[in-house]
């Protein structure tokens, strides 16, 4: 140790943290050998404690507040070593200062989704997200527990262990509560309070708290969500034929809006083997009926769709989907392959029903009749 070390160890008297970053925690007191000097200051600012410690031992917790620092009025430091240099006595020791104030904006959030059965939905996947704020409550157990010797401690050293533990409590919660996945939303205050509650006593044994547990999302995974969304536009229609030919008409509509990808009759065939699902006749796949979304003869114009299907263009119906529009020459070939027999179902523009194909004027050619 220089002779100015020791000059500037006996003249400095304050002993105080300013803080200077704002996701510190904790922040020890540096001074040469450890010595502060005797009838020195401690300044304890508001929104901090300082701890006094030696050898690994917490000698004292100090309020906010100016605090001179003496034998006589700390009868708990006056057992602590001094260094005697015949006009002043230093205390050998450690002060670490910790932060009470709320850390805010934390986040957490479930790395994998949580299962969970719903008495309406079945067995469904749940994506939980929040913010949290904690604090130290603790000072001396979080200088014992986690501060230990280092000369810092931020936020960050101990936000993952919270989220876990948050996570973890909220899991468990989700699943003793039962609560349908539909009414969630009505009670996220109550699950973060109760989560917040249950993590109480974890948190305590490390000197810290949660100031405040916020449930920001608790959501389905997207094709969950998706299906949710299709009951509701059923709701709302309030007919399943109607339904059936909303589908269809988005079929049409987003085969027009990708001309290379089939053309209009892929949108038609979809359209109407969805319709006859959703009407109950899948045992009977193409029993006449009237088509779910058949294009009118005059079709309003779209924006990039493709030409009108020529009139003579058929759809027939193999294996139990409609394939097509075949022309003339595609009919006759399967005429000659056997795919197409009098008593096959085909459908056209304009055609009210799936007919057997010997009663189409228009194919009796085509079947050799």
């Amino acid at each position: 140790m220089t002779l100015s070390d020791f000059i500037k160890g006996e003249l400095i008297d304050i002993v105080e943290w300013l803080e200077t970053n704002p996701d510190m925690v904790a922040w020890r007191f540096v001074r040469p050998d450890n010595e502060i000097k005797n009838g020195a200051r401690l300044i304890v600012r508001p929104g901090q404690l300082a701890v006094f410690v030696d050898e690994g031992n917490v000698a004292d917790v100090f309020q906010p507040g100016s605090h001179e620092l003496t034998t006589k009025n700390l009868p708990i430091l006056s057992t602590l070593r001094g260094w005697k240099y015949g006009f002043a006595s230093p205390f050998k020791a450690e002060v670490v200062f910790v932060s009470t104030r709320q850390f805010v904006s934390n986040k957490w959030g479930t790395k994998t989704p949580v299962m969970m059965r719903d008495p309406e939905l079945g067995a469904v996947r749940l994506r939980v997200y929040g913010t949290y704020s904690m604090r130290v409550r603790d000072a001396e157990a979080f200088v014992r527990e986690l501060v230990g010797s280092n000369s810092s401690f931020t936020i960050a050293q101990i936000s993952d262990q919270v989220r876990d533990l948050i996570v973890a409590r909220f899991s468990e919660l989700l699943g003793e509560e039962a609560i349908p996945v539909l009414e969630l939303a009505s009670n996220y205050r109550e699950l973060g309070d109760r989560a917040s509650v249950q993590l109480g006593p974890e948190l305590a044994r490390l000197g810290v708290e949660l100031a405040q547990l916020v449930v920001e999302s608790i959501a389905l995974p997207d094709e969950v969500a998706a299906t949710l969304d299709q009951r509701t536009r059923i709701a709302l229609i309030g007919d399943v034929g109607a339904y059936a030919q909303l589908q269809a008409a988005d079929a049409i509509r987003e085969s027009a809006r990708n001309p290379g990808g089939g053309g209009a009759g892929v949108g038609i065939g979809v359209g109407l083997a969805m319709a006859q699902q959703i009407t109950g006749s899948a045992a009977q796949a193409f029993k006449p009926a009237p088509p779910a979304a058949a294009p009118s003869s005059q079709p309003p114009a779209l924006p990039s769709g493709p030409p009108p299907i020529p009139q003579l263009a058929f759809f027939v119906a193999e294996a139990g989907k409609p394939v097509g529009p075949l022309d003339h020459d595609a009919l006759a070939q399967r005429v000659r392959e056997g795919k197409l027999r009098a008593d096959t179902l085909v459908w056209r523009d304009g055609m009210a029903n799936w007919l057997p194909a010997s009663q189409v004027a228009e194919l009796r050619d085509v079947l050799g009749g």
